[in-house]
């Protein structure tokens, strides 16, 4: 039923009401069965909710209706409200319902049998609509193959009679091909005979060959007849060396005039062209190009053209580029300047080759031809001619003095050149330049220099290492002059002071490598050559650093040699006057004053020695390595080459640490000899209190130590720190027993050597050598000795036994050593070390 449309019948409920009458045309279209079935009842419907709402006003029915529906009632009993309910309707248009649906169900059946017989109707129609299609389908399709056959044979017989016709053109084109060839070769035959008549007779000519308007046709011809008459001349002479007869006089006389004929037309267009260049008038150039491009590929054109270009031509011009680059006649140039002035220059010729490369695309018929030419003519006639007054080769064998530049000046100009000749390669290649290889050409420039490259750079190394250790030594030489005249022992101490070693050296030599190494990989375009010239030129800095760090300790090691042999001179032995002797000490105070200064620089020296070796393996790890990596072998050997070369300067140090060590014991065993008294460790038992301080030898040699061995404390670090300071504690152990084996101890002397010993232990703790502390602390187990009664002495080392020996030696130094008899009591307790 369409949306809107209500089924037609009475609003009645009685059951005599007249049936519904539904129709065909409801069905169709947007249909909705919920929309049939509302508007069936929509018409009953109503007054039953008219009276609900009517009744429902005391919720009298609702509540009856909610009774029935839970199963349960409320208020009354079951059987008044089950009467109540039985005396009035439920739903009184129940049967009004009933009876329209029934109707409806009726008018409905009748309907679709209606719509069965239209369905039976339209299936037999169909069926034989379609009967009728399939038999006119079948006799279409016998007509299209029938068609198809009169096609194909059609297509057979248009290609037979197209296959006849092409054939028929083919001949008429050959025919009329060979017609054509055959009136031009009559015509240049008949060319061909004047030209063959006397020899050099070239004014018999046809008009044509004198025609200027005709001069492209005539060159054309000119040069078929030639190619004819040359393979002419090439098929008698292979019929003569067959055997052939030789047959009459050829085209000789033809060759020779047609080559005079060329020549003189060649130079006619050439002298047009040059006229043309003049004017700026590039419509003739480009025919004149043309023409003459059929005389040996225009090559003779296209070399004319750029060799009368005003650059290559002009000796102001050459002129003007030497002044741009080297400024004025007699200066000397630097390499910046240099660099500056190239920029200037090529930028100027990469203009002047632009703005050719317009003309000769407008002109010339195979432009990349000429502008390779041209491009190759700049690089070796204007450019090379730069380069050669820029790069003079010095000789290795007598090379420029360092005021002059040195070697190193050739290198920086060598760079320059190089770099700013790369860039116009490539500005030229963007500009146009054909077929060539302008890069190749561009190295090839260069090739003499960088064949011998390598070698001058480490000249130019060793030449500036030379020229800085002769400026190191005139400095120190100047200081020396102005210091003026100088006690022996001061002397020494300044001498090792003035040609100290400098890190600022180190870096500046750093610096002259590096610069070489950057150079080098402009240079080197193969790995293997970029590896092996870094590879010698780092063994150079190598060879210098280690050669000027070795030569600073060394130096530094005189001074330390100085200071020892000023001790040596003033050990007196014990039978001389108070005079002598104490002259003698005074000068033993300047040779100690010598030896600590030695001490001082030395350390000094091996702290910058360190801080070089630092900034060479820094340099190295940096800036070397990488470039020697993707060469198998190469990073392996620099690296054992570095460590082969700074060997040197460590056995030096090793020594130079030996001797200072010397230095610090000497001096210890000057001042323990000197401020010890024998009162020292012999006090007066006589119930005075002593001072308790350490004795005054022990005080000045703790002193020392500490003043002195400041400067080891900061030069020295790491496994070198601890290694010097182990030996020095153990040679200051041994020391100190041995100087204390010269004295006789009481029981206060004991307790005085105690607090000696405390002091000694306290400064050898900031050593952090455990060794060192366990022997200092051995050192005050044995001064109990000196302390205990005699009849304990058995069991003052019985958890020490390994220093039994050393005790023995100092119980030998007990003031009752012999009154107490204890030599026969140790041998009947310590009966090995009897």
């Amino acid at each position: 039923m369409k949306e809107g449309s209500r089924a037609r019948g009475p609003r009645s409920s009685s059951a005599n009401s007249v049936p519904l009458i539904l129709d065909i045309e409801d069905f169709k279209g947007d249909f909705s069965f919920d929309a049939l079935f509302g508007n069936l009842v929509n018409d009953l419907l109503p007054s039953f909710l008219e009276e609900e709402a009517d009744s429902g006003d005391g919720h009298g029915n609702i509540a009856g209706i909610d009774g029935l529906a839970n199963g349960h009632l409320r208020g009354q009993s079951d059987t008044s409200k089950l009467s109540q309910m039985s005396s009035a309707p439920f739903f009184p248009e129940v049967d009004g319902l009933l009876s329209l649906f029934k109707d409806a169900c009726k008018e409905l059946v009748d309907l679709r049998k209606q719509v069965d017989g239209r369905l039976n109707t339209l299936k037999k129609e169909v069926s034989t609509q379609d009967a009728k299609h399939r038999k006119t389908l079948t006799e279409i399709e016998k007509g299209v193959d029938g068609l198809f056959e009169s096609f194909a044979r059609l297509d057979g017989r248009i290609s037979s009679v197209g296959q006849t016709a092409a054939k028929i053109g083919d001949h008429l084109q050959s025919a009329d091909a060979q017609r054509e060839t055959a009136s031009q070769t009559i015509e240049l035959i008949k060319y061909l005979m004047e030209f063959n008549g006397s020899p050099g007779d070239l004014m018999e000519l046809s008009a044509l060959f004198s025609d200027d308007s005709r001069v492209a046709e005539a060159a054309s011809i000119a040069q078929k007849l030639r190619s004819f008459a040359e393979e002419d001349i090439g098929r008698q002479g292979a019929g003569t060396a067959a055997g052939n007869a030789t047959p009459g006089r050829g085209l000789e006389v033809a060759v020779a005039n047609l080559q005079d004929y060329c020549n003189e037309l060649e130079n006619r267009l050439l002298s047009r062209f040059d006229a043309a260049s003049q004017r700026r008038d590039l419509s003739t150039m480009s025919e004149c190009a043309k023409i003459l491009s059929q005389f040996n590929r225009g090559t003779s054109a296209m070399q004319h053209y750029v060799a009368t270009r005003p650059m290559f031509i002009d000796v102001e011009v050459m002129n003007s580029d030497i002044r741009l680059v080297l400024g004025d006649h007699g200066s000397q140039p630097s390499p910046s300047n240099v660099a500056r002035g190239l920029s200037s220059l090529y930028k100027e010729i990469t203009d002047t080759v632009r703005k050719e490369a317009a003309t000769i695309t407008a002109v010339f018929p195979a432009p990349n031809e000429v502008m390779a030419i041209l491009v190759q003519r700049v690089l070796e006639q204007r450019v090379t001619g730069i380069l050669d007054k820029i790069l003079v080769k010095p000789s290795l064998m007598s090379p420029p003095p360092v005021q002059e530049g040195g070697l190193l000046l050739y290198l920086r100009m060598l760079a320059v050149a190089y770099e700013r000749t790369q860039e116009l390669a490539k500005d030229l290649r963007a500009v146009g330049c054909g077929d060539l290889d302008v890069e190749d050409l561009t190295e090839s420039l260069f090739s003499s220099h960088k064949d011998e490259y390598p070698e001058h750079e480490q000249a130019s190394l060793k030449q500036l290492y030379q020229a800085k250790m002769e400026e190191l030594r005139a400095e120190s030489q100047q200081v020396s002059e102005s210091s003026g005249t100088i006690g022996r022992s001061r002397g020494a101490s300044i001498s090792s002071s003035q040609q100290q070693i400098s890190v600022t050296v180190v870096t500046e030599f750093v610096r002259w490598n590096e610069e070489a190494i950057s150079r080098c990989t402009l240079f080197s375009s193969q790995a293997a050559t970029l590896a092996a010239n870094v590879k010698a030129i780092f063994t150079c800095l190598l060879d210098q650093v280690s050669k000027y760090i070795t030569e600073g300790l060394e130096r530094a090691r005189d001074g330390l040699s100085e200071a020892a042999a000023l001790r040596e001179r003033f050990v007196l032995g014990t039978s001389v006057s108070r005079r002598v002797a104490a002259a003698a000490a005074s000068a033993a105070e300047a040779a100690a004053a010598a030896g600590e200064s030695s001490f001082k620089s030395f350390m000094v020296a091996v702290q910058r020695c360190g801080s070089s070796v630092a900034i060479v393996q820094q340099y190295f790890a940096n800036s070397i390595s990488r470039l020697l990596l993707p060469v198998d072998g190469a990073h392996a050997a620099s690296c054992e080459e570095m460590s082969t070369a700074l060997s040197k300067a460590e056995a030096a140090a090793y020594k130079g640490l030996q001797q200072c060590i010397e230095t610090v014991m000497a001096e210890v065993e000057r001042l323990l000899s000197s401020e010890q008294r024998a009162t020292d460790y012999k006090l007066p038992d006589d119930g005075i209190a002593h001072d308790h301080r350490p004795t005054n030898a022990c005080i000045r040699v703790v002193a020392y130590l500490t003043r002195v061995l400041e400067s080891a404390f900061t030069a020295l670090e790491g496994l070198n720190k601890q290694a010097f300071l182990t030996e020095l504690g153990n040679r200051l152990d041994k020391l100190l027993l041995t100087h204390w084996q010269k004295f006789t101890f009481n029981p206060s002397g004991g307790l005085q050597l105690k607090r000696d010993i405390t002091a000694y232990v306290d400064f050898v703790r900031g050593f952090n050598a455990p060794s060192v502390d366990e022997k200092f602390e051995l050192m005050g187990i044995l001064a109990n000795v000196f302390i205990v009664a005699p009849e304990s002495l058995s069991t003052l080392f019985e958890g020490s036994p390994s220093i039994r020996k050393d005790a023995q030696r100092f119980i030998q130094l007990r003031e009752d050593y012999k009154s107490a008899k204890l030599a026969t009591k140790l041998s009947s307790l310590w009966p090995s070390l009897s």
